[in-house]
């Protein structure tokens, strides 16, 4: 389990890496499109830039006790249009948008209480979790989107300590719901998770296990590199991210 100040920490960084790798790009490179089907570069600065905004809008509730104050349900064109408007944005403003969102929402993570971080918020989409679990799904997205965007940073390049708890995370979740796999194995961590009664048992790299759970890498690709230790096809892991178990 990730401590505040570690979550605090690896997102900063996230932040970091992602504003210095989206700075140099033009105009054609940001207009082109990204790694994620159906996105634009600039499609996904700007979705990060305002999923920073919303995380800001429940630190600053989780601050004042007020529950996700403010907060756009990210299901609904309310949403969806900022992103497009940002999108459409100069590279320059939009990456300083971005830079932006990025500093407030540190800065703000750096100033709540142990307190703080304890209150229950409600997020966009229904989530109700601690304040503390809404860091946890900034540095998720930064680091996911990052990929995303298809300008060389991959899988391979995520953060050790992010990898274990994204893991930890999801498959928590998935357990919860019975996702037809009987066990998980990170052959690079030594880790098992045990999840449900059937289905195959998947070991591989942890980085490589946690981009088939997000979406981001496809079973035949997983299937050629991990190791599937019964003859079961793999799954499909649902839409990802999943929401938190309740507690957390």
């Amino acid at each position: 389990m990730l401590s505040t100040e570690q979550a605090i920490d690896l997102a900063e960084g996230a932040a970091e890496r992602l504003v210095a790798a989206v700075s140099p790009l033009g105009e054609q490179e940001l207009r082109a499109p990204a790694a994620l089907p159906g996105w634009t570069r600039a499609y996904g600065i700007a979705h990060v830039a305002q999923a920073l905004g919303a995380y800001i809008r429940i630190l600053s509730g989780a601050a004042s006790s007020e529950r996700g104050a403010g907060v756009l349900d990210r299901t609904t064109a309310a949403y969806s249009r900022p992103v497009e408007e940002t999108a459409a944005l100069p590279g320059p403003v939009l990456v300083r948008e971005l830079c932006e969102g990025a500093e407030e929402f540190i800065a703000r993570a750096r100033s709540l209480t142990p307190q703080d971080w304890e209150r229950e918020v409600t997020s966009g989409g229904g989530w109700q979790h601690t304040a503390r679990y809404t860091l946890l799904r900034c540095l998720r997205e930064l680091e996911t989107h990052h990929t995303d965007l298809g300008i060389g940073y991959v899988n391979d390049k995520w953060p050790a300590p992010y990898v274990r708890w994204a893991l930890d995370d999801t498959l928590e979740t998935l357990r919860s719901r019975n996702f037809p796999v009987t066990a998980v194995e990170a052959t690079d961590l030594s880790v098992r998770w045990e999840i449900s009664p059937d289905g195959p048992v998947v070991a591989g790299p942890s980085r490589l296990l946690l981009g088939w759970l997000a979406g981001r890498v496809p079973a035949q690709s997983l299937s050629s590199v991990a190791q599937i230790l019964t003859s079961a096809p793999l799954p499909e892991p649902p839409p990802w991210p999943q929401p938190p178990v309740k507690g957390q």
